[in-house]
């Protein structure tokens, strides 16, 4: 069985340089019990946030379209919920404190 730990410990260290979960969602969307809309990813940049599709113009309607990335989330049909749209902090809820690492308080 220790052999089965450390895999799982090696998994977890070299998972800190990695992006957490993301989903693109629609930041005017939220829902009091289902959280924010997942749209198409198309609608978010690769950046951590942006407001892609705002104000675009589709078949003689304004559609507008506040699309950001949501980190860590709860997805349930068609809903993210319980995550963040701040990159760094889904990365420091990973557990294992990735970008706080080699500081030492005092």
């Amino acid at each position: 069985m220790v052999l089965g730990g450390m895999g799982v410990l090696a998994a977890a260290l070299s998972a800190c340089g990695s992006d957490p979960d993301r989903r693109c969602v629609d930041r005017d969307s939220h829902d009091y019990i289902n959280g924010y809309k997942i749209v198409a990813d198309k609608n978010c940049k690769s950046g951590s946030s942006s407001s892609y599709g705002k104000g675009r113009k589709t078949t003689g309607k304004t559609k507008s379209t506040n699309a950001d990335w949501y980190y860590d989330a709860d997805v349930s049909g068609g809903y993210a919920d319980n995550g963040t749209f701040s990159r760094s902090e889904a990365v420091d809820r990973g557990g294992f404190g990735c970008s706080g690492s080699g500081s030492s308080g005092g």
